[in-house]
C-alpha cells in the first residue's frame, strides 16, 4: 500500500461477468496500478479494473476468486468480497 492519498481512476461498474472485490485500503491511482499489474502479470489473460474512488476492483477472464484475491493481498492489501 502507498502513502499517496490522491485518488483517480476511472468508475468500475458492477459487471455480473467479472469477479469484484472491495479494497478499502485502495486510496489511489498508484494503488489501483499496482493491484491491476499484479492480478493481470500474474493471471494472463485477466482484464483488470480499480477505481479506489468506490474501492473495488472488477476482475474478467478468471474465475478463480480466491487466486485474485491472494494476489492482491500479496501486492499489499486487504480484499473482501464486494457485497
Amino acid at each position: 500500500m502507498c502513502g499517496c492519498s490522491t485518488q483517480s481512476g476511472q468508475a468500475v461498474g458492477r459487471d455480473p461477468a467479472a469477479l469484484t472485490l472491495r479494497v478499502e485500503d485502495m486510496t489511489c491511482g498508484h494503488c489501483a496500478g499496482t493491484i491491476k499489474k499484479a492480478v493481470e502479470a500474474a493471471l494472463p489473460g485477466t482484464e483488470v479494473d480499480a477505481d479506489p474512488a468506490s474501492k473495488l476492483v472488477s476482475a474478467r477472464g478468471t474465475a478463480d476468486l480466491s487466486a485474485v484475491t491472494a494476489i492482491v493481498a500479496e501486492a499489499g492489501y486487504t480484499p473482501s468480497v464486494a457485497a
